[in-house]
């Protein structure tokens, strides 16, 4: 089943729309409520005026409290063009003296000149009713009680006219300012749509960088400047790949030639010393090609992007030093090299990955003992504090102009001599990169190079 896609578009109009909605909703919700509310202040306050009228026609008497209304001023009271409006006056006594319906008693004890709003059913008509208590001219002591009710049907029809006009007004609202939103996210999101479509066409053998990132808006900007900072990482990588292949076929040609020109002569070479000969110079090139190979697959392994692959264990680097050393204590005798070792004999702990360690120990021992001076001293030493390894020649030394150079891959400094093929030092800085080290040159007092590896520097 189909994944349904993400758009940031909808999700942005949907979170923006429902809680605009929701709020229109409540603010209509209150709007109507308010409304009402008010709605029946202004009908209670009618009821209670008219139930006030009917108290300034109170009289007395001959010591009674009497209430006589003309019937033209009655029609006129009762007059109304929606409900139907109940009252009734009755005396300190009890006595009626003025009513056209029979009221339920009032929810509570009525004080002077304090009404009472409560909600009945008269006639079985659902009305509104105020009941009021009014000092009686005969004796104050002794109120009398007024009761004006009227039906609701004013009051609905006020609900419905409020629901009429609120509800269309904010869904006008609602639907101009849906329209203002999507406009803003539209527009708003037009740079990811011209982004993506750059993305869309773009080429990858140009690996040119997609905008001017200062243009671009502060939330994309972030965005932006990580693609372009990515495709120069990759611009990068892949000139350097290329330089690696153009040295590499260099590189290999040369034995590749070398071997096929030697194989030739000693197919022609009826003279056995002479066929021995082109059969030496063949082992030599094969020899030196299976170097070239061998350090072209290192390189490659340490490279960074294998660096998820490698093994990490505890390893004891002096006891790995030490015997990787031994390994070439023949080239060293055969360049009359006196090889040694200063540091300890074991007892120094780390995390690395053995067999790139034992490569990079064995490049940097190799180098100096091809490029030291013959007869001299190559010493390999470990430290503890910080962890650090070394390697010191009395060669001739690189130059300080040289010594950034000759960490890349297939250089070799001028006049340096030897038999390398300038991949070394290469491997030793990547191997000693993956293991979050930092590979130094320098000079080796009395004279000579110190190469160095400081571990965690």
């Amino acid at each position: 089943m189909k994944k349904p896609e993400h758009s940031l578009r909808r999700r942005l109009l949907v979170r923006l729309w429902v809680p605009l909605a929701s709020l229109l909703l409540v603010g209509a919700l209150l709007s109507f409520g308010l409304a009402y509310y008010f709605g029946n202040v202004v009908h209670d306050r009618w009821l209670l005026d008219s139930a006030m009228t009917l108290a300034t026609q109170l009289r007395a008497d001959t010591g009674r409290v009497s209430l006589e209304l003309p019937a033209s001023a009655v029609e006129m009271f009762e007059w109304d063009s929606l409900d139907r409006i109940y009252e009734e006056v009755q005396s300190p006594s009890g006595r009626r003296l003025l009513g056209n319906a029979a009221f339920p008693p009032a929810p509570a004890a009525l004080v002077p000149n304090k009404p009472i709003y409560y909600d009945a059913t008269i006639e079985g008509n659902p009305v509104r009713v105020v009941a009021v208590a009014v000092p009686s001219p005969v004796d104050a002591s002794r109120p009398v009680t007024i009761q004006v009710a009227e039906t609701r049907r004013k009051r609905q029809a006020l609900v419905w006219e409020i629901i009429l006009v609120v509800v269309p007004l904010q869904a006008i609202i609602l639907l101009v300012a849906g329209a203002f939103i999507w406009f803003a996210v539209t527009t708003s999101l037009s740079s990811l749509d011209e982004l993506a479509a750059r993305l869309g066409g773009y080429e990858p053998e140009a690996l040119v960088p997609l905008r001017d990132v200062e243009d671009a808006p502060s939330e994309v900007k972030p965005l932006v400047g990580a693609l372009d900072r990515l495709i120069g990482r990759l611009s990068e990588s892949r000139a350097a790949q290329q330089r690696f292949v153009a040295n590499a076929a260099h590189q290999l040609r040369t034995p590749l030639a070398a071997l096929q020109v030697q194989a030739e002569r000693a197919l022609r070479e009826a003279n056995p010393e002479r066929h021995s000969e082109a059969l030496e110079r063949v082992l030599a090139a094969v020899t030196r090609m299976q170097h070239l190979t061998q350090q072209l697959l290192t390189l490659t392994r340490s490279d960074a992007s294998s660096a998820s692959m490698l093994a990490m264990v505890d390893i004891d680097l002096a006891e790995l030093a030490r015997n990787e050393l031994e390994r070439w204590a023949d080239a060293a005798v055969e360049r009359n090299i006196d090889l040694g070792y200063d540091g300890p004999e074991s007892g120094v702990p780390m995390r690395g990955e053995p067999q790139l360690l034992r490569e990079l120990i064995g490049n940097l021992v190799d180098n100096a003992i091809r490029y030291g001076r013959p007869g001299g001293d190559v010493t390999l030493g470990v430290r503890r504090s910080p962890l650090t390894l070394f390697v010191d020649d009395d060669g001739p030394g690189i130059p300080a102009s040289d010594r950034e150079r000759v960490l890349e891959p297939f250089y070799r400094a001028p006049q340096s001599g030897g038999n390398g093929c300038g991949l070394g030092l290469a491997i030793a800085q990547e191997i000693a990169k993956r293991h979050g080290a930092h590979l130094r040159i320098g000079n080796h007092v009395p004279g000579g190079t110190r190469v160095e590896v400081v571990f965690g520097g």
